[in-house]
């Protein structure tokens, strides 16, 4: 079914939705910025909507705070930490409150880089060889420079470094086991940059980002004129083709549904690796869900009716979620 067959333009008058926003990763202020859009679009389309500020992790607070609005579906816009972990679908499915997003473990598998990275190789979609660090001590002896060092479960580029000499290796992990107790050291691959938004079974336009830092990091990602971004991407139609059809992949490897963002790099060995799937991406000005959507023919009204109409329809249509 196409997408514009999905999206009927409006919502039942009885529907009160709402929009979670904030949370408490390093990713809170991005995140109050993506809810609130979310929250006028839906305004925007005079529907009842409430905007709920999750700024605890206590189960007992967030099904008050929920609850307390009646809402009769949820817009989950909460990234990194509590926000895609599974944690808060976990708390939204024991209301029994449709959602928009994946689900607990495909949410969990998303977010955690080397879970993912696994169901990625026994799948065969192609990403950067890597190694697991629990120990900011160990350093890994069987990788050459360049080095991407990231940690495992945090979002928006926070904690990453691309190294490219030996000696700067253990300063890198220090700062990415800041963030949590495991981190990924992986191959760095040379190549372009390029994300695919998958919004129900359908790969959007390849966006390709060029940054003006060394890599697309926190500061490239939410700085005005810091990265550039070409939509759709110049590429051969076989090769653009391609890139989304591996997006698609991953995306239903994972078992993600509705809506999310496929990292990707076109290495100079003309090959396409996946480095990330976001299972909420940024729904923010300087989001590439949106101007996917846009190129597509899409307004951000109509991409967030879309996945709402997605949610209480209940089109999930997604592969089983990969045991790991």
């Amino acid at each position: 079914m196409g997408l514009g067959k999905i999206m009927s333009g409006k919502l039942p008058k009885d529907l009160k939705i709402g929009v979670l926003g904030g949370g408490v990763s390093g990713e809170r202020e991005i995140s109050l910025s993506s809810a609130r859009q979310v929250y006028e679009a839906l305004c925007r389309q005079e529907t009842d909507t409430a905007f709920i500020d999750i700024n605890t992790t206590s189960e007992a607070k967030i099904r008050d705070l929920i609850l307390s609005e009646k809402v009769k579906a949820v817009f989950i816009a909460l990234h990194g930490e509590f926000g895609e972990d599974g944690q808060i679908q976990s708390i939204i499915e024991k209301l029994n409150i449709p959602y928009a997003g994946s689900s607990p473990q495909a949410s969990l598998l998303s977010m955690d880089k080397y879970l993912s990275k696994k169901i990625f190789t026994r799948e065969s979609i192609l990403t950067p060889d890597f190694t697991v660090c629990t120990n900011p001590g160990h350093l890994p002896g069987d990788f050459n420079t360049p080095l991407v060092v990231k940690p495992n479960l945090s979002g928006s580029s926070l904690g990453v470094k691309i190294v490219r000499e030996k000696s700067n290796l253990k300063k890198a992990l220090e700062e990415a086991f800041s963030f949590g107790e495991k981190v990924i050291v992986e191959k760095y691959i040379k190549g372009r940059e390029l994300t695919v938004g998958i919004l129900g079974e359908e790969a959007l336009p390849v966006v390709e980002i060029v940054p003006k830092n060394e890599y697309f990091d926190f500061e490239a990602k939410y700085t005005d004129g810091r990265s550039e971004f070409v939509c759709p991407a110049e590429l051969q139609d076989g090769l653009s083709r391609e890139i989304k059809k591996v997006a698609l992949r991953a995306h239903k490897a994972l078992g993600c549904r509705h809506f999310s963002r496929v990292d990707m790099i076109l290495g100079e060995d003309k090959k396409i690796y996946v480095l990330e799937i976001n299972s909420i991406p940024g729904l923010t000005s300087h989001s590439l869900l949106p101007l996917a959507a846009k190129t597509r023919g899409m307004s951000f009204d109509d991409l967030v009716l879309t996945i709402v109409e997605m949610v209480i329809h209940g089109k999930k249509k997604t592969q089983k979620t990969q045991k790991v």
